[in-house]
């Protein structure tokens, strides 16, 4: 034992099963937790856009890390601890309606090679890419279709409208998730994270200053799809939240700049979202790592009202960005997850500069700010959301007064 915290000492690294990987989804599936719903659509919408604040949001926004769960179970982690049935939250859940508006059509995810250690395959993006099972949940591309104007010429088609990208009972699964009391969701691909996909982070980087043609031609291809499909979509069932994932920034900084994102992706997001927005849509999410306080003002013109994870190991402090932008910004995440690997003092004192704040203002779900490392003893985690709740109950109490 840890006589400083009382929590056990576990290495940094977890032990991911060395069980056989059919699909590389098949990582992500073994670290799936269960989801409850415990707060409906309209409570969230009037939570997040500051126009109620009855109680605060409370999560686990992407759960274990791998080898997490293994660890967890050597210290006598009951299956609900497992998949986190077993604590308590206060969420809404997303409506996902099951549209296509980015990439298209290409060949299935092909194994090309597996070890105890990694997985090599072909994705659907025709990319070679490496998984490596006992410590990563992403895989890393090891090249890229586009370098070039005839490149993406060549891939383009995977990108254009087609009817088929409304095939499906998406209409019947937005009336269900609605009846369910869920909040109904649409994504887009990332004005910086599509290319990035298709170029990897240099070259894109680099587009935009030396080939804006191309990145300008990528965008608006991208963008006319998703208007053509979301304006269909949002002329049948409301839409209430539109979310981009970008993942573009480091501990540093964004890999592109304001001005870049006023030429290229501003005019992307804004013509989806100015019709979303008209037809009812009331949150534009997006999510990306790193640190964004660079950028959090010019994506705030281009429509964004909702930001994530919002780590603070890459500066980024939600209590200040509240006093910064208001109700402007919401957020979600915002805790640090590496101080579960601290003292019990450590945790009270990062969860007694965030907590009230938030709770007193509104618009934010609270949560670790990404998945749950390796080394973060179940105890730790125990009394993470135990005192979390201490101080969430608390001071909604002293909101009420």
């Amino acid at each position: 034992m840890n006589s400083e915290n009382g929590f056990d000492k576990h290495s940094e690294l977890g032990i991911a099963s060395a069980l056989p990987t059919r699909t590389l989804s098949e990582i992500h599936a073994r670290l799936a937790i269960a989801e409850g719903l415990e707060v409906e659509r309209d409570e969230y919408l009037e939570y997040m856009t500051f126009a109620a604040n009855k109680r605060p949001l409370f999560t686990e926004l992407f759960g274990p890390l791998v080898g997490l769960k293994e660890e967890w179970r050597a210290q006598g982690a009951s299956p609900e601890e497992l998949d986190m049935s077993a604590f308590r939250y206060r969420r809404a859940l997303p409506g996902r309606i099951p549209v296509c508006t980015g990439w298209f059509g290409g060949q299935q995810e092909e194994i090309l090679e597996e070890t105890l250690d990694y997985v090599i395959a072909r994705d659907a993006l025709g990319r070679t890419v490496k998984l490596f099972k006992r410590v990563a949940s992403l895989a890393l591309p090891l090249d890229y279709p586009v370098k070039t104007m005839d490149d993406w010429q060549r891939v383009k088609p995977h990108y254009t409208y087609c009817a088929e990208r409304l095939a499906g009972n998406w209409r019947e699964t937005a009336q269900a998730h609605a009846a369910a009391g869920r909040y109904l969701t649409v994504g887009i691909p990332g004005g910086f994270d599509e290319p990035r996909q298709l170029m990897g982070e240099e070259r894109a980087c680099m587009a935009f200053c030396l080939q804006p043609d191309l990145m300008h031609d990528i965008l608006d291809t991208i963008g006319e799809t998703a208007y053509r499909v979301l304006d269909i979509v949002s002329s049948c069932v409301p839409i209430d939240q539109l979310e981009v994932h970008e993942d573009m920034a480091g501990k540093t900084g964004p890999l592109i700049g304001p001005a870049h994102i006023e030429a290229f992706v501003k005019p992307y997001y804004r013509r989806i979202w100015d019709m979303l927005s008209a037809r009812g849509a009331r949150l534009f999410s997006q999510d990306s790592d790193g640190n964004m306080n660079a950028v959090i003002g010019p994506f705030l013109d281009a429509g964004v009202n909702l930001m994530g994870p919002m780590e603070p190991a890459a500066g980024m402090d939600i209590v200040r960005l509240r006093r910064q932008y208001g109700a402007r910004l919401a957020m979600e995440g915002g805790i640090d997850k590496h101080v579960l690997r601290r003292t019990k003092a450590d945790i009270t004192a990062e969860l007694e500069y965030k907590i009230p704040p938030m709770v007193r203002s509104g618009g934010c779900v609270l949560g670790l700010d990404h998945r749950i490392p390796n080394g973060t003893p179940l105890e730790a985690y125990r009394f993470y959301v135990r005192k979390a709740w201490e101080i969430l109950d608390r001071e909604t109490e002293r909101l009420r007064q």
